[in-house]
C-alpha cells in the first residue's frame, strides 16, 4: 500500500508474528530508473522481513524491466508486478490498472521483466478496469504463459476503486483457470471472513492490506486458526505498546513533523474497533507534537484500563472509515473522511 507498508510498517507487523510475505510500497520505475531518491528509499528493506518483494509499476516495458533488475540487485526475493492501482493519475500514464486495457503491453512487460531476472515474477491484478471489461481470467492465463508465478487478485474492477463488493466469485475462476499459485485480496479485516473466503474459493493464500493497519495481530490469528489453536487475542497494555513502538520506530528513521503524519495516519485503521476509537483518533489528529501523541496515548489507555470504557464509549463498525491506497502516493483525489485525509497527507 502506498504511504503505508513501508520500512517502519512492514517491521512492526512481521514483529507481530504469522507473516507470510511483506511487499514494499508499490514503486515507480519512471522515478526509479532516472536515480529518483524517494524510489530507491522505498525499496530498502531488513532481513527480518525477509521473504520481501518489491512491487513496481509503470507502462514502459524498458524501464519495467530495468526497475526489476534494480530490485534483484538490492536483493529483493520477490519481483511483483502492479496491475491493480486505479489512482487517476497511475493509469493515465499507462500504469496499475491501466494495463488491463492493454493486455498485449502486459503481454510484452511481463515477457521482458522474466528475461531480466532470476527472483520469481508475481502479478498483482483487478477483475477488468470496469463491469463491462472484466478480463481477469485471461489476463492469469496470459501471464502464466510468461512465466508469471504467483498472481494476487483484487476483487474489484478499476472503476470500482475501493467501494463496493469484492467479488470472490471472479477470484475463484482465476484459480480455477491456471495451475499456478492465486491469492485472493479485498476486505479481508476479520479472520471469519478471510477464512470462509480462504475455503469458498479454494485459493493458495490471502493477501491483507488495510486489515493489518486495524489489527497488527491478524496475521498471527489467522496462523493460529489454520493451526487449530484459539486466536490470539493483545490485551490493551499490549495494543497501548504497538502504538508506541511504531511511534518509536518512525521517529528513528524520519523528521518529527513525518512521523507524527505516519502515526496520524496508523491511527486512522488502528483505532477503528477500540472503545472511544473515534474520540481518540482526533485527540491523536490534534496532536502537533511528539510530546502532545504520548501525552494522548497515555491518557487514552489509562482511562480505559481504569474504567473499561472512554468518551461516548463508542466502538465504530468496520466500515465507518473510509480508506484509499494508491491515490496517498500518486496525487489521487482528495478523500472525503478524515482516515483518508490522513492517509494522503504524509
Amino acid at each position: 500500500m502506498a504511504g503505508v507498508t513501508d520500512y517502519t510498517f512492514r517491521r512492526l507487523i512481521k514483529r507481530r508474528g504469522g507473516v507470510g510475505l511483506v511487499v514494499s510500497e508499490f514503486i515507480s520505475v519512471e522515478g526509479l530508473t532516472r536515480g529518483n531518491p524517494k524510489s530507491k528509499r522505498q525499496m530498502r528493506f531488513d532481513e527480518e522481513e525477509r521473504p520481501y518483494a518489491v512491487q513496481i509499476f509503470g507502462g514502459k516495458a524498458d524501464r519495467m524491466a530495468m526497475g526489476a533488475e534494480m530490485a534483484e540487485e538490492v536483493g529483493a526475493d520477490i519481483l511483483d508486478v502492479n496491475c491493480g492501482c486505479p489512482a487517476p493519475k497511475v493509469v493515465r500514464n499507462g500504469g496499475g490498472s491501466g494495463l488491463l486495457r492493454d493486455p498485449k503491453l502486459l503481454e510484452t512487460i511481463l515477457t521482458g521483466i522474466k528475461k531480466s531476472i532470476s527472483i520469481p515474477l508475481t502479478l498483482k491484478v483487478r477483475t477488468g478496469y470496469s463491469d463491462a471489461s472484466i478480463n481477469v481470467v485471461d489476463i492469469a492465463k496470459m501471464a502464466e504463459q510468461c512465466g508469471v508465478e504467483h498472481i494476487q487478485v483484487h476483487g474489484r474492477t478499476r472503476e470500482q476503486g475501493y467501494k463496493g463488493l469484492v467479488n470472490w466469485d471472479l477470484i475463484a475462476a482465476v484459480k480455477q483457470a491456471v495451475t499456478i499459485p492465486v491469492s485472493g485480496n479485498g476486505d479481508i479485516t476479520t479472520i471469519e471472513y478471510g477464512m470462509r473466503k480462504w475455503r469458498e474459493t479454494g485459493v493458495d493464500g490471502i493477501l491483507i492490506g488495510r486489515g493489518a493497519m486495524q489489527n497488527p495481530w491478524i496475521f498471527r490469528q489467522f496462523a493460529d486458526a489454520l493451526a487449530g489453536r484459539e486466536p490470539y487475542q493483545p490485551d490493551v497494555t499490549e495494543k497501548k505498546d504497538v502504538l508506541l513502538e511504531f511511534f518509536s520506530m518512525c521517529r528513528e528513521e524520519m523528521a518529527e513533523i513525518i512521523a507524527l503524519g505516519k502515526m496520524k495516519q496508523l491511527a486512522g485503521q488502528f483505532t477503528k474497533g477500540l472503545v472511544g476509537g473515534a474520540q481518540f483518533r482526533q485527540t491523536l489528529y490534534h496532536s502537533h507534537s511528539a510530546e502532545e501523541i504520548l501525552e494522548n496515548i497515555s491518557t487514552y489507555f489509562e482511562t480505559l484500563e481504569q474504567n473499561n470504557t472512554f468518551g461516548d464509549g463508542i466502538v465504530e463498525a468496520s466500515d465507518d472509515i473510509e480508506f484509499l491506497s494508491c491515490d496517498a502516493a500518486s496525487g489521487g483525489p482528495r478523500p472525503r473522511s478524515a482516515a483518508a485525509a490522513m492517509q494522503q497527507s504524509v
